[in-house]
């Protein structure tokens, strides 16, 4: 049986299983329609309903109301236009100067759907969204506008680059950082656990242990206070690697120091060509278990069973998944 992809690589295809949801709800919304007597798309409705509510509007007007593209606005408009739901006034040869205005048969098609379509439409969504954990709506409303504060092509060019608008910077090893690469994981290791034996010798070695063997450290500063994080992969095997020695200080915490590295690492995991990261930790470690988990990892009885005797400690196992 073949996997869902777009579940699968969730956060790379969101957009795709947006649309393939939205193509899925749009065909139900036709269906009803069509039982209506009502030959109108479900994509067309928003554009009817804003004149329904506006009255005639420019076809700039209409492409600001909904935030669609001007072209996407016109093609919708020409086929309203056919349907003859819509008419268009000309006004200079400017097109976005058209002025657009509903029907005679557009206005009794909207009183139609009103109080027929719409009201049976409403009424299966709240049940499919009854019951669910959270506010799916609420969240469209902040992915919406976190997109419009920076879409995600200026995001990803910020991180290709190493950094983020939260004053973050991602910063390669180098033998002069070795000793905040101790330090940071002294730090939080001590605070928790106690050191062991196989803690030791990669903080004292870390080129030898990680670098030198094929593997990575990445350290993430932040503007005003510095390096503030480390994390680093160590090669176990072919393709294969743990992601381990992971700490940022206590002065960075709230700024999404962690979550920010923890990405950066992930993405150098990916393009060295891992086809196994996992990682080992302990149940005390609820913060960083539940980013781990946000960021793609699964708990994993195999990698337990496999790699668990590392550490005294741990009691977690956990494999990436995407």
């Amino acid at each position: 049986m073949m996997t869902d992809l777009l579940r699968e690589r969730e956060h790379l295809f969101l957009g795709s299983r947006l649309k393939r949801l939205a193509e899925r709800m749009q065909g139900d919304v036709a269906t009803i329609a069509t039982r209506a007597g009502l030959e109108i798309q479900p994509s067309q409705y928003p554009l009817l309903a804003t004149l329904d509510r506006d009255g005639p509007q420019t076809i700039g007007a209409l492409t600001q109301a909904m935030e669609l593209s001007q072209p996407a606005v016109t093609r919708t408009v020409a086929k309203l236009v056919e349907a003859g739901l819509v008419a268009v006034t000309r006004m200079g040869r400017d097109q976005r100067r058209k002025t657009v205005s509903l029907t005679e048969a557009g206005k009794a098609a909207i009183a139609r759907s009103k109080a027929t379509v719409w009201p049976q439409v409403e009424a299966a969504v709240r049940e499919v969204l009854d019951g669910l954990p959270g506010s799916l709506l609420a969240d469209i409303d902040m992915i919406e506008a976190r997109l419009g504060e920076r879409p995600l092509s200026e995001r990803a060019r910020d991180i290709r680059a190493g950094s983020n608008a939260d004053g973050l910077t991602i910063v390669e090893y180098d033998d002069a950082l070795a000793e905040h690469f101790r330090d940071i994981n002294a730090q939080w290791i001590g605070s928790m656990y106690q050191l062991e034996a196989t803690d030791r010798d990669v903080l004292d070695h870390p080129r030898e242990r990680f670098i030198d063997a094929g593997g990575a450290i990445l350290f993430v500063a932040a503007e005003g206070l510095g390096i503030v994080g480390t994390c680093a992969l160590q090669k176990t095997g072919d393709r294969q690697y743990e992601l381990t020695k992971m700490g940022v200080l206590e002065a960075a915490r709230g700024r999404k120091a962690g979550a920010f590295l923890l990405a950066a690492i992930i993405a150098r995991a990916q393009s060295m060509g891992a086809e196994r990261l996992y990682l080992l930790s302990n149940s005390k470690s609820e913060a960083a278990i539940h980013l781990y988990e946000k960021l793609g990892f699964a708990h994993d009885e195999g990698i337990m069973a496999e790699f668990g005797a590392r550490y005294a400690r741990c009691n977690v196992a956990m494999l990436y998944r995407g």
